[in-house]
């Protein structure tokens, strides 16, 4: 719940970014291989109320290796710069709290260094980690010493 939390608070903190941007259309999702890998990881809701992802094989074979993504950076610090992120499937201001169309696929990223925030897609590419704590404390996938690719 903390991870949505994050979200929640990244959307309110640029809704004057998002507003400032021309409305996306439903075609600015983006679709590729790599974000379906990302799509198959599924999660388990405990008793204790604990969600814990359960990856497929597809995604473990990547696992502490080199992974590249095109998404939109959602920040979750307010500022310009930014470092640790959301990337996400749909723009800022089509995620679930801002905008329409639902919570988007999206992953931690942790840049080397700091990015000028983009309301377009960026390209990057990072190791590939899968965390497998509760998802409500930690990210389940995230991108570790990520670069953008020109």
């Amino acid at each position: 719940m903390k991870v949505f939390l994050l979200i929640f608070l990244a959307c309110c903190s640029l809704k004057s970014v998002a507003q400032s941007n021309k409305k996306h259309q439903l075609s600015d999702e983006l679709h590729s291989l790599n974000w379906d890998i990302i799509g198959s990881v599924k999660f388990e809701l405990t008793d204790k109320n604990e969600l814990f992802p359960i990856f497929s094989e597809s995604i473990k074979r990547f696992e502490n290796k080199v992974f590249d993504l095109t998404g939109y950076l959602i920040p979750i610090k307010a500022g310009v710069n930014q470092q640790k992120f959301f990337l996400a499937t749909l723009p800022i201001n089509q995620c679930y709290f801002c905008g329409k169309n639902g919570i988007p696929a999206m992953i931690m990223v942790e840049m080397d260094k700091a990015i000028a925030f983009s309301a377009k897609p960026i390209k990057i590419a990072g190791i590939l980690k899968l965390e497998r704590r509760d998802a409500s404390f930690a990210a389940p996938i995230s991108l570790k010493n990520a670069k953008i690719i020109i």
